[in-house]
């Protein structure tokens, strides 16, 4: 499948209609999806009658959108006019469809694109895999025994086996990032406010999107992000478009920084090496002033648990779900809500302190670095219907302790994002990291697409490997 950008500029110019880029997605999303589990709603009627409006009106001398004719997946976290959202959730699962799109939706949509379906997220967004009871098990195109990450791994999916060019995804604790980095693909969490959303109780999250390309995700960047009414921390629209920003910004003599730990985390010692030559590589193409540092930042993730669960369980108890609906949470989901409901008001005040510390950390670390440079997890994807890993070189390891790197930049509003930094001995992704200044996305935009220029990476996963796993599996 070609890029978001070249559809929308084939469309835009009259050499390919949205009808044609749609019926091209077809036949892929029909061979891998019943495979990986990509989607877990499809409405191909739905997309058809949208394309063949964008073309009539083309045809009528319209101008077409930035995003012409780019059919795209949708996280079921977010909601899409005319189909429904599960949420993952048995709870939700049968739901009637929605009828306003998400902010992030509806300026894709507005902008020409169009959806096809809902892709699979882990259940409220609550694990680093996506496997849910509602759905199954969704799987990774580059060896689908493995998992795609979490939570936005219906997304990722699909657009590494070539379904869609864009998805969209959503990132708290690293849900478009780990995705991206299990998956090959680019995977941005922008700056707090960059992208508006709806008013949450929490202000951690970002939607987003994943892509195969650095040019896709900045023109999607460029549609999504600016002010909205209801957004209290939606920042202005960015004064120069992102796609200029990744051929044009100046970033020769940046001061990068390379951190293989955070000064704390366990890690892979093959994601190491290969985030570090991808690091090295991106330095030396982009000029880049780099230094190894042994940072001692305050550990990010039992931050996170301990603020964002307690809300989420209150959230679930106030529209009646929990305790009534409990017995139907896919057992990643009981765990948080579990641990939600154990952490009491001096741990959660305790651990908001420790955010503003953190906070106060990254602050002074920005004021010596322009970038952050890391491996994107700390592990290889993990087995797709397994558990996540116990011990990391020696070193036991929990569901807070695998995604370290992109937890930290959560914590900071920081934009970050995860580009292919290459493979493990065993032919599994591994993602490399680049967290900017606050609000400096296109700094992080501008040097994921010199890495990509200067070793580029493979548009899709190999489909023989989709194939041979199905032709692997014993008949249902």
């Amino acid at each position: 499948m070609r890029s978001a950008v070249e559809i929308a500029d084939a469309v835009r110019g009259g050499e390919l209609s949205a009808l044609e880029a749609l019926h091209a997605a077809r036949p892929v999303v029909d061979q891998a999806n019943p495979v990986l589990a990509a989607f877990v709603h499809l409405d191909w009627e739905m997309a058809e009658r949208e394309a063949r409006s964008l073309d009539d009106r083309i045809r009528r001398g319209e101008k077409a959108g930035p995003l012409a004719g780019v059919p795209f997946g949708v996280k079921d976290l977010d909601d899409c006019a005319g189909m429904p959202t599960s949420h993952g959730s048995l709870i939700f699962k049968g739901s009637p469809p929605k009828l306003e799109d998400s902010p992030h939706v509806a300026r894709l949509r507005a902008a020409g694109a169009i959806p096809i379906g809902k892709t699979a997220a882990s259940e409220f967004g609550m694990d680093s895999a996506t496997m849910t009871r509602a759905w199954g098990v969704t799987r990774n195109p580059w060896n689908p025994a493995h998992t795609p990450g979490g939570s936005s791994g219906g997304s990722a999916a699909a657009v590494a086996a070539g379904m869609v060019p864009v998805a969209t995804s959503s990132d708290l604790g690293g849900s478009t990032r780990t995705p991206a980095s299990f998956t090959n693909l680019v995977g941005l969490k922008p700056s707090q406010g960059r992208i508006p959303q709806r008013p949450s109780t929490t202000d951690l999250g970002m939607p987003g999107v994943v892509t195969r390309t650095v040019a896709d995700t900045a023109r999607c960047l460029d549609v999504m992000s600016g002010p909205w009414p209801w957004d209290r921390i939606a920042l202005p629209a960015a004064p120069a478009s992102y796609e200029a920003a990744v051929s044009s910004l100046p970033v020769v003599g940046l001061k990068a920084a390379w951190s293989s730990d955070l000064g704390f985390a366990a890690v892979e010692r093959e994601v190491v090496v290969v985030a570090e030559k991808a690091a090295l590589a991106l330095a030396d193409a982009a000029k880049l002033e780099l230094t190894g540092v042994q940072p001692r930042f305050t550990q990010s993730a039992p931050i996170i648990f301990d603020i964002e669960f307690p809300r989420w369980i209150h959230d679930l108890s106030r529209q009646g779900i929990w305790p009534a609906d409990k017995n139907k949470l896919s057992r990643a989901a009981m765990w948080a809500a579990e641990f939600g409901l154990s952490i009491d008001f001096d741990r959660f005040r305790d651990a908001e302190l420790r955010l503003v510390q953190v906070r106060r950390e990254l602050g002074d670390f920005f004021l010596e670095h322009d970038v952050l440079l890391t491996p994107t997890v700390a592990c290889r994807p993990y087995p797709a219907d397994g558990d996540y890993p116990t011990e990391v070189e020696g070193r036991d390891v929990t569901t807070q302790t695998v995604e370290p790197f992109t937890q930290l930049s959560t914590l900071g509003w920081l934009p970050a994002i995860t580009v292919p930094a290459g493979f493990s001995s065993d032919g599994l992704p591994i993602g490399l990291q680049i967290v900017g200044r606050l609000h400096r996305d296109d700094v992080v935009l501008r040097l994921a697409r010199i890495l990509e220029q200067a070793r580029p990476w493979p548009a899709t996963a190999p489909p023989a490997a989709i194939t041979g796993f199905a032709s692997s599996q014993p008949p249902r």
